[in-house]
């Protein structure tokens, strides 16, 4: 019931924030939440260090997109992607996997990317409901490419090592770009006018475009392509963490469009404004969305299906599917920090009793998890891509089905193939 008038609200148009909020506040006396609490628990929950990466990131693609960064490097991938057909899509789904390696974080990744390359996806002709569609199931890159949010969560609650959680991630998140690129090959014939997309006035024909002509365009671009060697490098060198990298990268976003003079003060103060706005409204999603996974679990929704997964088999791979079963799930109905902070426990030593390795095991929860962010009612990945990419729900659902089936793939790949994620134990 609760469910279903979620999603009716959520199909009359209510805007997300609101559609969450009256459920709770509707239900606040069965879920015995007290109604003083509705104020303070979505404060404390976007007043997480680590959310703020969102806003910061967001500016960063303002400053990207209308500072004419994002037009250097489609210009650049141009060059060198040109000949595969429909390259921008294949552009989203490399830059989602590189945001990824960012933030660590999907939602931050949907965000960035849409309004970065999903502009340009359809100044190309994509229309908007498939490209905010491959924008949201891009965006699981943002998990699956280490580092990753969530699996930090389940080293350190279950006491698996971060480092190997990290490296196990690679194949499947390489796994899900090629799978991801594939799918976009197909429908992009599908979605495009004649299959090819509309070339930019700006871009060079990539027949023509030989070292000499190459040169100016890579020179051009030198500032935008800087700026994940900047984040990254700090990343990985341990300089800074992700939101201070966010941090970083919008101030250097902003110190090159305004040195290039790409954009005018008048224009830098519509960038603050759209970033602020879209901040808010993604912001004010994740503060609602909270509250519903905690009376998730005043209900006991997780434990129920646990138990249920868990009960009835001895066979390892009878309890891999039941539990598979049982994680996609939780993940509809609650957030992947969440669920990931209380699946994990609860689950990972009946793995190993089951034989199954716990870092192998972790990859699958999370992986798994993260499917439900495109799937409602708690899809995080589609709202945000709704909302960067000004498409309705309506718009994108055809074309997501093909995303998470692939997403499915790669899941059950996962699960039966403990070598995609344990190879490193062979070195």
């Amino acid at each position: 019931m609760i469910v279903s008038s979620l999603l009716l609200l959520l199909v009359l148009g209510v805007p997300i924030a609101a559609a969450f909020a009256l459920v709770i506040i509707a239900n606040a006396d069965a879920w015995n939440i007290d109604p003083f609490s509705l104020a303070a628990m979505p404060f404390d929950t976007v007043s997480n260090f680590s959310l703020l990466a969102i806003p910061l990131f967001l500016l960063v693609g303002e400053l990207m997109n209308r500072g004419g960064l994002v037009r250097q490097l489609t210009s650049v991938c141009d060059l060198f992607m040109s000949r595969i057909r429909a390259p921008m899509g294949h552009i989203m789904v490399l830059a989602s996997g590189l945001m990824g390696a960012i933030t660590g974080s999907s939602v931050a990744t949907v965000a960035a990317i849409g309004g970065t390359v999903g502009v340009e996806m359809r100044q190309r002709g994509y229309s908007k409901g498939y490209t905010a569609a491959l924008n949201a199931a891009s965006g699981l890159l943002g998990v699956l490419i280490p580092p990753s949010i969530p699996l930090i969560l389940y080293g350190a609650i279950v006491g698996v090592s971060i480092t190997n959680l990290f490296i196990a991630s690679i194949v499947p998140g390489i796994l899900t770009i090629i799978v991801f690129m594939l799918i976009h090959s197909v429908l992009s014939k599908r979605v495009l006018p004649g299959g090819q997309e509309v070339m930019a006035e700006s871009a060079p024909s990539p027949k023509s475009a030989g070292p000499v002509r190459k040169l100016p365009v890579l020179m051009r671009a030198l500032p935008a392509l800087m700026l994940p060697v900047l984040v990254l490098g700090g990343i990985y060198s341990g300089v800074f963490t992700a939101t201070e990298a966010a941090a970083i990268a919008g101030i250097y976003a902003l110190a090159v469009t305004i040195l290039s003079r790409q954009a005018s003060t008048g224009d830098l103060k519509k960038i603050l404004e759209h970033a602020a706005l879209a901040s808010a409204a993604i912001l004010a999603i994740i503060a609602f969305t909270s509250i519903f996974n905690r009376a998730m679990i005043l209900e006991q929704v997780p434990q129920s299906i646990t138990e249920i997964a868990t009960s009835f088999t001895g066979s390892p791979i009878l309890f891999l599917l039941a539990v598979n079963v049982a994680l996609l799930l939780v993940g509809m109905f609650m957030e992947t920090n969440a669920a990931t902070l209380l699946m994990g426990p609860l689950l990972a030593p009946a793995a190993i009793n089951y034989g199954i390795d716990p870092v192998h095991f972790g990859v699958m929860l999370v992986t798994n998890i993260e499917i439900g962010l495109l799937t409602p009612p708690l899809a995080a990945n589609l709202y945000v891509a709704q909302r960067t990419n000004e498409a309705r729900l309506t718009e994108m659902f055809g074309y997501v089905m093909w995303f998470l089936g692939g997403s499915l793939i790669v899941l059950g790949l996962i699960t039966f193939v403990p070598a995609l994620t344990t190879w490193y134990q062979l070195l």
